[in-house]
């Protein structure tokens, strides 16, 4: 008599969340590894930079190296994008990025380093950042789709910002036990081992791009994108002055106050790693709360980014500048996640990279002008005033803001409504399709995208 067979147990399900899909996964993998290493060696190029006998000028000549071609090519990048495959974008930019940085390395061990040589890699690894930053962008958004995208961008600017904090906190040990060469030749490793994960991303899916009449007309195709939906074109403007005036606090006021009136460099450094504790917590809180007026909300919570400028006029006992600058932290990720969920629903996804081109360049234009006019106008006005005059013109932009009305009105909505790559009306696809940050981040170094 034959025994029947035993029953077979059921398969254990996934414990991956349906959003959490593949190339989500990757992305986010692969910018946790390159955020571990970035944030270490924007501290080691400080360092190298002194090391090779250089000045706070240096330091600032270095640093603009590194941004004026980010600014520069940001448009072309996102066109480049939305012609060639993203992921391909992707893994050539961290390829030039592994490049400069291993050269960058080799020279600050060797001890010949120099100045202008320091200027050319730099500007190397922000030329592969511009071209990065917009086809990143496009990429995650095409990464999920439906009802569950706010909550796949909230964990992935967790995962981004905790490796931010990490690597500069490591950073900073390592530059001090074993120097900056090290550091920096530990972000080449990292831009090559995140390369290799983005070059396995799946783009089976991703529907063929369409010929483009050229270069010049798809920056044009971009703009009008750009400029036609008065939210985004606002908002941009909005940042551009937001953004802008955060570079001067952070770079020059903060620092300042925190020499002559708080006692010293650690009190600033507490404050600022609190506004990375706050840039956490507010992504846990947007996995689990999808306002529906979502732009709305995230405008309103625009308005606490002026706390620590009023603190730091005042200024508040130390204990009071780390609180405003955690309440600043919570709300700018509020927002970032809410910005990203709009334009994931609203522009269409073989627009997205030119888009968010146009985005970053708007955000991060008044920055360097803004740092550079810090110590003329503390000289003119006060230092006091200037802070205000800082928190006061960030309050008045972003109450401008909520006079657009889809601002005000603009809605999420529901799944059945989603738009697929941007075309209204279309059903939802069967599979995630192509669907940013200041920079954010993925890699990016704008405070509204983290």
């Amino acid at each position: 008599m034959t025994t029947p067979a035993a029953p077979r147990p059921a398969p254990l399900r996934s414990r991956r969340p349906e959003w959490a899909d593949r190339n989500f996964l990757l992305l986010t993998a692969a910018t946790v590894v390159t955020n571990l290493g970035t944030h270490g060696a924007l501290i080691a190029t400080t360092w190298a930079v002194f090391e090779s006998q250089g000045d706070a000028g240096d330091v600032g000549l270095v640093a603009m190296a590194r941004f004026l071609p980010l600014v520069l090519f940001l448009l072309v990048g996102g066109a480049v994008a939305d012609r060639l495959p993203r992921h391909r974008v992707m893994v050539s930019a961290n390829a030039l990025n592994c490049v400069s940085q291993a050269v960058f390395a080799a020279l600050v061990l060797s001890g010949e380093a120099r100045i202008w040589q320091m200027m050319v890699l730099t500007a190397l690894c922000g030329t592969g950042q511009a071209f990065f930053n917009p086809a990143a962008e496009g990429m995650l958004m095409a990464s999920v789709s439906g009802e569950q995208a706010s909550r796949a961008f909230a964990v992935f600017r967790l995962a981004m910002h905790g490796a931010a904090i990490g690597g500069a906190a490591l950073g900073g040990a390592l530059v001090a036990f074993v120097g900056p060469g090290w550091v920096l030749a530990i972000d080449a490793v990292a831009f090559a081992v995140a390369g290799g994960l983005r070059a396995f991303l799946d783009v089976r899916n991703v529907p063929e791009r369409k010929p483009g009449g050229g270069l010049f007309a798809d920056l044009r195709e971009g703009w009008q994108e750009f400029v036609g939906r008065p939210w985004l074109w606002s908002i941009v403007a909005q940042f551009s002055v937001v953004v802008g005036l955060i570079g001067a606090v952070e770079s020059v006021y903060g620092p300042l106050v925190a020499r002559d009136e708080l006692g010293g460099a650690r009190p600033w450094g507490i404050a600022l790693a609190a506004y990375g504790a706050g840039t956490v917590a507010g992504a846990v809180l947007m996995t689990r709360w999808k306002p529906r007026r979502m732009l709305f909300v995230g405008t309103l919570c625009v308005f606490p980014i002026a706390l620590p400028s009023a603190a730091l006029a005042v200024p508040l006992a130390p204990a009071g500048l780390t609180a405003a600058m955690f309440v600043s932290g919570v709300a700018i990720e509020v927002f970032g996640v809410s910005w990203m969920t709009t334009m994931h629903q609203e522009i269409p996804e073989e627009k997205l990279s030119r888009v968010s081109a146009y985005d970053w360049f708007g955000s991060t234009a008044l920055l360097p002008l803004s740092t550079a006019l810090a110590g003329p106008v503390e000289e003119a006005v006060g230092r006091s005033e200037a802070l205000w005059g800082a928190a006061a013109l960030m309050v008045f932009v972003t109450a401008l803001v909520l006079f657009v009305p889809d601002v005000r009105n603009m809605t999420r909505r529901p799944h059945t409504e989603e738009v697929s790559a941007g075309s209204p009306g279309a059903p939802p696809p069967d599979v995630p399709l192509p669907r940013q940050s200041p920079s954010a981040d993925a890699e990016g170094t704008v405070r509204r995208d983290g």
